[in-house]
Formats: C-alpha cells, sequence, structure tokens
C-alpha cells in the first residue's frame, strides 16, 4: 500500500477502510500525517480560527454502579464522601459560570441506582426554570442506556423526555475504545460499543447535537482504535442531511495516576506527545465526515494543544471553569479565557469563541 496513494484518497475526502487507517498510523511519518491532516482541516473549516468556549462541568453525583477501572472520581453507595449535587449547589456554581461569561453546563456524574428518570427531569426544568437562557450539555450514551432499562423504555423514547425536560445536547461520554474486548476489562457494568452506538443513532434521529469521544492509551491495540474512528464514522454517515450528528470528535490519553486499571492491574497510560499528534492527524483523516476536531489541552499541555492546531485540530474546547473526573486522576493542565486565547495566538490562529454546536458567539 503506497502512502501516497492513501493521502490523496483522503485528500479527496474518500473515506478510508480499517487497514488503510493502520497503515497510515504505523508506517506514515508523522510530519507527513501532519501535513495532510492540516490541508484537511483547511477542506473542513477554511481559515485561521480556532475555537475555544467558556463552560463548566458539574457532576450530578459521584455514586457509580459502574466502578471503571480506570476513574478515581466514583464512589459507592453508602461512602462517606458519596453526594448527590443539590439546587442551591447548582445555583452557585451557575451563578459564577455566568459572572464569568459561560452559559453552558456539562452536568454528567455517575450511574447512581437511586436515580430514575424522574430525578433526570426534575432536575432539567427546575434548571431551565431558575436560568432559561442555561445550555445543558448532559449525561452521555451510557446513562441513557442505563436509564432505558431501569424505565423499560427505548432510547428514543428516553431522549425524548430529556430533551422536552431542557437537554440541549448529547456528550460522547462513556465511549472509551468502541471494542468490546476493551470495555469487558475497563468498563463492564458501562454501555456496550453497539449501546452506545445505537444511542447516538436514535439522538442523531431526533437532531439532538452531540460528540464523540475517545480514551486511548491504555489495553487497546492501534487497529482498535483505529476501528474505533471508523465506527464513527460510518454511523456519521447515516445521519439525515442537515440534521447535527456528530458535532465534533475529541481524543485523549487515559490518565493514569492512582487508578485501579495502574495500581493493580499495572497498565500505564502509554501517553506522548508525538503519539498524540498522530492520533490528532489520524482522526483528522478518517473522520473525512466529521468538521472538527478538538484537542484536549486540558490532558495534554499547552505545548502539544499548540501542535496538534498544526496537525488537523481546529478546537481547543473549554477553559473548564470545574472538571473533577480526569482531574482526579492526574490531568491538572488548566487555562482561564484569557490564557487559552492567549495560547490560540502563540501557536498562529485567531481565538474564535462559540457555543456548544461550533456557532461563534
Amino acid at each position: 500500500m503506497i502512502l501516497e496513494d492513501l493521502y490523496e484518497k483522503a485528500l479527496k475526502l474518500i473515506p478510508l477502510d480499517v487497514e488503510e487507517g493502520v497503515t497510515l498510523y504505523t508506517r506514515a511519518p508523522i510530519a507527513e500525517l501532519m501535513f495532510v491532516a492540516n490541508k484537511l482541516r483547511q477542506l473542513h473549516n477554511p481559515g485561521k480560527i480556532v475555537g475555544w468556549m467558556i463552560d463548566r462541568n458539574v457532576n450530578i453525583t459521584n455514586i457509580c454502579f459502574s466502578q471503571c477501572s480506570f476513574c478515581n472520581f466514583c464512589r459507592k453507595k453508602g461512602s462517606y464522601d458519596a453526594y448527590i449535587t443539590s439546587i442551591e449547589d447548582y445555583k452557585t456554581k451557575i451563578d459564577e459560570l455566568y459572572s464569568l461569561g459561560g452559559d453552558q453546563l456539562l452536568l454528567q456524574g455517575g450511574m447512581n441506582p437511586d436515580l430514575g428518570l424522574s430525578f433526570y427531569i426534575d432536575l432539567f426544568k427546575d434548571l431551565k426554570k431558575l436560568y432559561p437562557s442555561l445550555k445543558l450539555h448532559a449525561l452521555g450514551p451510557p446513562e441513557i442506556v442505563y436509564l432505558t432499562k431501569k424505565e423499560r423504555l427505548s432510547y428514543s423514547e428516553v431522549l425524548v423526555k430529556l430533551v422536552d425536560a431542557g437537554l440541549d445536547s448529547l456528550p460522547g461520554a462513556g465511549a472509551e475504545i468502541l471494542s468490546d474486548r476493551v470495555r469487558k476489562i475497563v468498563s463492564p457494568a458501562k454501555a456496550t460499543s453497539g449501546e452506545w452506538l445505537e444511542v447516538m443513532k436514535e439522538a442523531h434521529k431526533l437532531n439532538l447535537p452531540t460528540s464523540a469521544t475517545m480514551m486511548y492509551g491504555h489495553i487497546e491495540t492501534i487497529r482498535e482504535r483505529v476501528e474505533h474512528l471508523v465506527r464513527i464514522r460510518d454511523l456519521q454517515a447515516e445521519k439525515q442531511k442537515n440534521h447535527y450528528g456528530f458535532i465534533t470528535f475529541i481524543p485523549w490519553p487515559f490518565q493514569d495516576e492512582g487508578t485501579f486499571l495502574s495500581e493493580k492491574l499495572g497498565i500505564k497510560s502509554s501517553y506522548n506527545g508525538p503519539d498524540y499528534l498522530r492520533i490528532i492527524a489520524i482522526s483528522r483523516i478518517v473522520l473525512n465526515n466529521i468538521k472538527n476536531i478538538q484537542a484536549s489541552i486540558l490532558t495534554v499541555g499547552k505545548e502539544i494543544a499548540m501542535l496538534s492546531l498544526h496537525s488537523g485540530a481546529n478546537d481547543l474546547g473549554s477553559i473548564m471553569i470545574e472538571e473533577n473526573v480526569v482531574s482526579a486522576a492526574g490531568a491538572n493542565n488548566r487555562f482561564n479565557a484569557n490564557e487559552m486565547q492567549s495560547i490560540i495566538k502563540e501557536a498562529g490562529f485567531i481565538p474564535g469563541r462559540r457555543n456548544q454546536k461550533y456557532e461563534l458567539v
């Protein structure tokens, strides 16, 4: 397989298969991948604008039956530090968010066996009543799967009820690696890869904006990374024309500090900067039908995030006023609004503040 032929195919936005993706991943020089990915970035997003946003990640609860082996955040029911966030706490956090210029809440948390669909419906309605302009980017496919089984409803029925209550967009949380071999080890109680994809398929039918993610660098193979990308791309190809589908894709490396996967199973993060740039570039090349690629500045830091903007990424995500999950495993690269804009300028681009739909604000 000649690399130049694969580059040409990618630049024509012709979908690459898994074998072709693996070939590029394992054989292509990083400089060539970055060059091709940067040209594709310009095809999808011409110009110099790099997106960023202001939001806050509030955890609804830290009680979770899933107990994923890469997560330090979750607690079992009855733990001394288990909690469910109160309305008063939400008000304090949202008031601060508004004071800093943000209006979106990323609402996630554990799959608490005591919380059913009615809890989330009431929560969303209460928050929207208190803050009518608030945007709720909330839950994720694993929570939808859990609520569907708990309530004996379909994915679509659960999603419609949540949208009616105030859900504005669905994060791509819980994707990890879309391989059931991997998931049986790192998150056996969570949604299967097929369930994750099926929830997103139903969300796309409802024209609910979604994102896709990948947490890599633990027990997965390079082929499984590429298969993950291909499955996301193929699902995106099924969406109805003019529907949002996957608005963005965000890969980030496994954070191993103090995790069960690291401490008990001896699995350390394989993250390194060049490989992250390769992931960004391969994502841009394989995901020929997803417009935005976001670099995870929270997990990779300033320098690699800046290089990602020359490797196919066109967004640095949020300043994340609050983030508790990956931070609990060692991610600590936090920047305020001025710093985020300075980083984008230092990389040679123009900061463009946006909303979750990647519309400039």
